[in-house]
C-alpha cells in the first residue's frame, strides 16, 4: 500500500518519550490510509487501485478471537503467549508502521476497508477510521451509554474528542468532557460537550454541578497511565478514579486509555510493575461496570465509514496540521508538548 495520510496518535507518544520497550529501528504509525499498489497471490476482493482504511489491529481474520469479533486480540498476528498486534507499535507483534511511504498489510482481503469514491476529497475524515474514531466508540461503547443518558469522558485528546463526538451520534443527552487544555477543550464544546476544565477546580463537583449531584450515567477514559494532575505530578489511577468517583451509582465506564504491564519510567515502584492503586473499594460499592481494552476496529468502521460517506460526521474538525512526512521529528515534538494548536496531526507521505 502506498500511505497517502497517517496520523500521529496520542499513544505513539508513550514510545517517543521511551515509556515502552519499542525497540530502535522500526516505523512508527498504526492510524493509516493508502491506495493499493500491488496485491498477491492469495488477494481475491481488494485491486489495485483502491483506496483502503487499515485498522490498526493486525488481525487474521481465522483464529478463535477473530472469529469472534475480538480482532484486537488476534492469536496469530504476535509471539506466541500474547494476544494482539498492532502497526508500528511496542510488544504488539514486530509489525513496521505506516508512518513511511508503503506499508505492508497482511491478510489484506480481511484487514482493507474499501472506500468510497470521496476518499481523497475526505481523507482527513477517513483516516480517522484506523484507529481514534472507533476506539472512542468503543469507549462509549463499553460504557453501556443509552440515548437519553450523561456522560463524563476524561481526556480531550484525539481519542477523548471522538469519544465526544461518538456519544453525541448515540444520542447522549449531556457529554461533558474533562481536560486542561484549552484548545482541546473549544473542540470538544464545538460537538456540544460541556467543557471541565480541571485546573480550576475539582472535575469530580464540576460533574456533580452538572448532574444534580448523581453522577453521570456513563463515563470514559481516554488518558491512560501516563495521567498527570494539573501541577505535572503523574499517577496512573488518577482519572480511574476520578471517573468512579464523577459516576453514578450501578453505572458504567469504558477504559480505552493505554495501559501496560509493566513500566519501568513510572515515578514510583508499584506504576513500574503496571499497576495501580485503583478505588475498587468504592467501584465495588457503587456497583459500576467497567470494560476495558483496545478497540476491535473491524467492529465498528465499516458502519463509521458510512456515516462519513453520508456526511453525518465530519471527525477531521480535530485536525490542526497536514504536514508531509519529512516534518514528522518536528511534529512530533510540538504534539509531544501539547503546545496550543497542536491537536491532531495528518502526514501526508505521497
Amino acid at each position: 500500500m502506498g500511505v497517502t495520510a497517517t496520523n500521529i496518535c496520542g499513544s505513539d507518544l508513550h514510545m517517543y518519550e521511551g515509556r515502552t520497550d519499542f525497540e530502535e529501528g522500526r516505523v512508527f504509525g498504526h492510524e493509516n490510509v493508502g491506495e493499493v499498489i500491488e496485491v498477491g497471490a492469495g488477494i481475491d476482493k481488494v485491486a489495485v487501485g483502491d483506496m483502503v482504511s487499515v485498522p490498526f489491529n493486525v488481525s487474521c481474520g481465522h483464529c478463535r478471537n477473530c472469529e469472534h469479533g475480538l480482532t484486537s486480540y488476534c492469536l496469530a498476528a504476535n509471539v506466541e503467549g500474547m494476544a494482539g498486534g498492532a502497526y508500528g507499535f511496542a510488544d504488539m507483534g514486530g509489525w513496521i508502521g505506516g508512518q513511511a511511504e508503503y506499508l505492508r498489510v497482511p491478510w489484506g482481503d480481511f484487514q482493507c476497508l474499501r472506500l468510497p469514491e470521496d476518499a481523497r476529497e475526505k481523507q482527513n475524515d477517513y483516516v480517522m477510521l484506523s484507529d481514534i474514531f472507533p476506539t472512542g466508540w468503543h469507549a462509549v461503547e463499553m460504557s453501556g451509554l443509552k440515548a437519553g443518558e450523561s456522560i463524563v469522558i476524561y481526556g480531550a485528546g484525539p481519542v477523548g474528542l471522538m469519544a465526544a463526538l461518538s456519544a453525541s451520534v448515540k444520542g447522549a443527552l449531556k457529554v461533558m468532557v474533562v481536560d486542561r487544555h484549552p484548545d482541546r477543550l473549544r473542540l470538544a464544546e464545538q460537538v456540544g460537550a460541556i467543557a471541565i476544565d480541571d485546573s480550576k477546580g475539582d472535575p469530580v463537583e464540576q460533574v456533580m454541578e452538572h448532574t444534580k449531584g448523581v453522577g453521570a450515567d456513563r463515563g470514559a477514559e481516554c488518558v491512560g497511565y501516563q495521567a498527570h494532575d494539573p501541577q505535572g505530578n503523574e499517577d496512573n489511577a488518577a482519572t480511574l478514579n476520578k471517573l468512579v468517583s464523577s459516576v453514578r451509582f450501578t453505572g458504567g465506564i469504558g477504559t480505552v486509555g493505554v495501559f501496560i504491564p509493566e513500566d519501568p519510567g513510572a515515578p514510583d515502584e508499584l506504576a513500574q510493575q503496571g499497576k495501580a492503586r485503583f478505588d475498587f473499594g468504592n467501584f465495588w460499592f457503587k456497583g459500576q461496570q467497567m470494560g476495558n481494552g483496545q478497540a476491535p476496529v473491524k467492529r465498528y468502521n465499516r458502519h463509521l465509514r458510512d456515516l462519513i460517506a453520508a456526511e453525518k460526521v465530519t471527525p477531521s474538525w480535530i485536525v490542526s496540521h497536514n504536514l508531509p512526512l519529512a516534518e514528522a521529528p518536528k511534529a512530533y515534538e510540538h504534539f509531544d508538548a501539547r503546545e496550543d494548536g497542536w491537536t491532531k496531526v495528518v502526514l501526508n507521505p505521497a
